[in-house]
């Protein structure tokens, strides 16, 4: 579950092809629409730019081997503006579909409102009600929102998970270049080598050659299933 085209790349991208290729059905979910939030008024350019950057997202799925993916139009950075109701309903409608039993999502200490109370519309909407399928949900870092909002102990991403992307790292490259009007040159963090850089700092971090970090919120662990 991502705010922004793009997100879903940058923050879980090799995870998730991860998850393809160990058979695994994945889904991408996208809240907002970005362009609106740059231009005073939704034009007919306004409207092009909106389906190429959904087109992007499409493709950049693709490359890692996702066909199904959904936008639901949100207006972007504007999150704290509409009922929080409505973003949990659009997650719930989402899980009601897919009935998913790991979710990603974005941090709530996160810079960006708008990623902020994505979170909080998926931990409130993957509540855990009997009937849930819904195991684990997973904080992702988002690079420039993440770690630039103001430090507190309360808001801090302290990943508690790390996932081996040693094998995928050139994937989520790849698949993160199909966003190429998003991403910046260094030493802003929002470009390819940088990803590759901070994949491989968490590597080392974790014994790894290549990992993606995350904050474990919420996991349910029923009968049956192996603790471990």
């Amino acid at each position: 579950m991502a705010t922004h085209p793009d997100d879903e790349i940058i923050g879980v991208g090799g995870a998730l092809a991860r998850h393809e290729q160990e058979g695994d059905d994945v889904h991408v979910s996208i809240l907002s629409e970005a362009e609106p939030a740059r231009y005073d008024e939704i034009t007919p350019e306004v409207e092009t730019k909106m389906r190429e950057r959904r087109d992007c997202t499409r493709r950049a799925c693709s490359v890692l081997g996702i066909d199904s993916v959904s936008f639901h139009g949100f207006p972007d950075n504007s999150f704290d503006a509409i009922p929080l109701l409505d973003l949990v309903k659009a997650v719930e409608d989402e899980i009601r579909t897919h009935e998913p039993d790991v979710i990603y999502t974005h941090h709530y200490g996160d810079l960006n409102i708008s990623h902020e109370l994505t979170c909080r519309a998926v931990i409130t909407a993957a509540r855990p009600l009997p009937d849930s399928t819904v195991e684990s949900v997973f904080a992702y870092e988002t690079l420039s929102t993440s770690e630039w909002s103001a430090p507190s102990v309360q808001n801090a991403f302290q990943p508690t998970s790390f996932v081996d992307i040693s094998e995928q790292l050139e994937t989520k490259l790849e698949a993160l270049r199909e966003h190429r009007t998003e991403l910046q040159t260094h030493p802003h963090p929002r470009n390819t080598e940088d990803v590759r850089r901070n994949a491989k700092l968490w590597g080392a971090k974790s014994g790894l050659e290549a990992a993606e970090p995350f904050e474990l919120l919420r996991q349910v662990r029923g009968n049956g299933e192996r603790i471990r």
